[in-house]
């Protein structure tokens, strides 16, 4: 049996689209859907409740605010052996998770990566196609830094009994964090490549800055709980996920690409030194990383 399950807030329109495509997956496998609401305050609750059926199924993470948080929830709320993850407004082809299974249990992995392609809007803006060149680069992070986002990501339960859950204290980076403790574990890690799942790019810098300032906070919030993984706190590491625009772009294109980069790098340590200045510092994180029963 597999699940996926998908992390949810305020976002009506992308989990009914991403439903939409779930829903239609023709597979021969058992399968069930969890939506985990983490504490929506518009109509996404009611949405989801609309599309609940004997597959799909709404569970709440009220206590802590964290796409970590609601991961887990949904991670114990289910017995399958192999857990699927998917972000509300993802869409998928009807072969996904068929083609994905197959690929999965073929390879004997124990964690597994989707390609992801960006889907550009009818009107693209700078933004947009900033978004769409830089890309997702799945392969990339699984050969060089052992992770796959959370996005398209598949794991065998076993693991998660083994070295624990994701780690909700992590505002960003805990697909990282999680990654990385699989792989040091031992565990074997793979890309599909011929396995693809469709995101839509940001459109605005409004967009491209909140989600950088996250991620910068949660390279401090790495470095503070994982000095030995993640280096010292107080020295931000070096940009990684970082595309460099390509030559043979055109002139304007490449020139506006990469002002908006050394913007957006910029805005990723403005994010890690105001989390530096201001965060938690109590505890040490591997002492909370919530367990999972076998």
């Amino acid at each position: 049996m597999a699940t996926i399950i998908v992390p949810v807030y305020n976002d009506p329109n992308g989990v009914a689209t991403t439903l939409e495509s779930l829903r239609a997956q023709r597979t021969g496998h058992e399968i069930e859907i969890i939506v985990v609401d983490n504490d929506s305050t518009d109509r996404t609750p009611e949405v989801v409740r609309s599309y609940e059926d004997d597959r799909i199924t709404l569970e709440n993470e009220t206590d802590i605010q964290s796409s970590y948080a609601a991961r887990n929830t949904g991670i114990r709320n289910t017995h399958a052996d192999i857990l699927a993850f998917v972000d509300a407004d993802m869409t998928v082809p009807e072969d996904w998770l068929e083609s994905a299974l197959e690929t999965f249990q073929s390879t004997d992995a124990d964690y597994m990566g989707c390609n992801v392609e960006l889907t550009l809007p009818d009107d693209p803006s700078l933004a947009a196609r900033y978004d769409h060149h830089t890309g997702f680069p799945v392969e990339q992070y699984l050969e060089h830094q052992h992770f796959a986002p959370t996005c398209c990501l598949f794991v065998r339960r076993e693991v998660f009994e083994d070295v624990g859950l994701f780690d909700h204290r992590l505002e960003s980076g805990g697909d990282k964090e999680f990654g990385n403790r699989v792989h040091e574990a031992g565990y074997d890690m793979h890309f599909a490549d011929d396995v693809t799942m469709y995101h839509p790019t940001r459109n605005t810098l409004g967009e491209h800055v909140k989600k950088d300032r996250r991620v910068g906070r949660g390279l401090c919030q790495l470095q503070r709980f994982h000095p030995e993984r993640y280096g010292t706190p107080g020295v931000p590491p070096r940009p990684s996920g970082i595309k460099s625009p390509d030559s043979d772009l055109e002139t304007s294109d490449r020139l506006a690409f990469g002002a908006l980069s050394k913007t957006l790098t910029a805005v990723r340590g403005l994010g890690y030194y105001r989390e530096y200045l201001t965060g938690d510092r109590g505890g040490t994180l591997e002492d909370r990383i919530p367990q999972l029963e076998s």
